[in-house]
């Protein structure tokens, strides 16, 4: 164990080369290497690039697009100067904490590729392992983020949250209450670098072009898989069109020759929840399913092989994280803490059978909810899933055979159900 400890605080080294040029056809990309030079403690200046890979024995490497752009399609970068992520510099990382590793930068990455889609109001993102698992917006951003941190409190510990607001001092003392590997915003107010320095370790990024961001909602780039044998998938990547009431379409559906629709109409802030956990869900490892309400989620389930799983993960992470922030408003603990507690002799068992009754009373703040899937249900058992919660719409791609299966579910639940179509499907592998 102290061997795997001692891994993560080193910072790895690595074999890449400073440059690397790409060819697609006669264009030709130039990228170089990113390193920061780092001050030191000691008085010393240590040049470095990423600490590590995904785990901390494999080497990594950024790359920035210096020279050159892209014509493939609708395909373009965006131009050098006004990049994100890899345009990081040493001055941009206001503290350094520890080293940012692969992971820390992917998961600012993907937190930029929901929020882009988030503009209109203050937003917060909190992600773990290059999934959210809390986001919310709000009038204001420390709200935003408070409501995005007790959707899971357990999931955000170590996590990164990346915000499009400029910090400020209400949502930096929220900020530094919690352990969190990055803060990542536009700018930080005067007064907010000296409130998060109380957290040693942790890496504030300034990203400037988060101001941007909704100008690049269209871009599409080229998005590279290696495979074990050297061989490489290049895609497009995916860009979300679901951006207003107009690009939803009405859940209807033939079966036999007979027609099927949804009897109840979403209500406006239904319509508004679905184009907020379609963004969500725009940055959410599939196959998944997404519970929002009121402009927050309340259960995101990320990477099952079939629906019904995902539904039922979803709803299961809902009613544990509904039980953790309720003990933790109501003793200063979280739920697992409470239970060890008890078994210790220290918190009586009432305290927890009156969370435990709370969370089933309340159904862990399902009922009335929406329910994101991000590709259509193949049969109605996963929209039985959300149903039988008290979700009050549904938002899926439509398009299975059996799309009336579904709309059946949503017009006989008690009260009705409100379903409308994407016409797109929204993986993310």
């Amino acid at each position: 164990m102290s061997d795997l400890k001692k891994m993560y605080s080193n910072i790895l080294g690595d074999s890449f080369p400073m440059d690397m040029t790409i060819s697609f056809g006669d264009q030709s990309l130039v990228y170089r290497k990113k390193t920061w030079k780092i001050h030191l403690e000691d008085g010393t200046v240590d040049e470095r690039g990423v600490r590590y890979g995904e785990n901390p024995d494999q080497q990594a490497a950024l790359y920035e697009l210096i020279n050159g752009n892209l014509t493939l399609g609708d395909c373009s970068f965006i131009e050098p100067g006004n990049g994100l992520v890899s345009s990081i510099t040493v001055e941009d990382m206001l503290q350094v904490g520890k080293h940012p590793g692969k992971i820390n930068l992917t998961d600012v990455d993907n937190g930029l590729n929901i929020i882009k889609y988030l503009a209109n109001k203050p937003a917060a993102v909190i992600l773990k392992h290059n999934n959210p698992c809390g986001a919310a917006w709000d009038n204001d951003l420390a709200t935003a983020f408070n409501r995005a941190l007790r959707t899971d409190r357990i999931a955000a510990f170590g996590g990164a949250v990346i915000m499009n607001r400029s910090c400020d001092t209400d949502t930096a003392k929220l900020l530094s209450e919690n352990y969190l590997e990055v803060v990542c915003a536009p700018d930080f107010e005067e007064g907010t670098l000296d409130i998060l320095a109380q957290r040693k370790n942790l890496r504030i990024i300034k990203i400037a072009n988060i101001d941007r961001l909704a100008d690049f909602e269209s871009f599409r780039f080229v998005d590279f898989k290696s495979l074990i044998d050297g061989g490489i998938i290049a895609q497009q990547s995916a860009v979300n069109s679901i951006r207003s009431i107009n690009d939803l379409q009405p859940a209807t559906g033939t079966w036999k020759g007979k027609e099927y629709s949804c009897d109840r109409q979403p209500t406006s802030r239904e319509i508004d929840d679905m184009i907020f956990g379609w963004a969500v869900e725009h940055g959410v490892t599939s196959n998944s399913v997404l519970y929002v309400k009121n402009g927050c989620t309340v259960g995101i389930g990320t990477g099952e092989q079939d629906r019904v799983g995902v539904a039922e993960i979803a709803v299961h992470k809902a009613y544990i994280k509904y039980a953790d922030i309720l003990s933790f408003d109501a003793y200063g603990v979280g739920y697992a803490d409470l239970e060890m507690a008890i078994k210790e002799g220290k918190k009586n068992l009432s305290e927890k059978e009156a969370i435990d009754a709370k969370v089933k009373e309340d159904r862990a703040d399902l009922p009335g909810s929406v329910m994101i899937s991000d590709a259509f249900f193949p049969f109605r058992d996963g929209a039985d899933v959300g149903i039988s919660q008290g979700v009050s719409a549904i938002l899926q791609a439509g398009g299975s055979m059996r799309d009336f299966e579904t709309i059946e579910a949503c017009n006989e639940a008690e009260p009705q159900v409100a379903m409308m179509f994407t016409g797109q499907r929204s993986f993310k592998h």
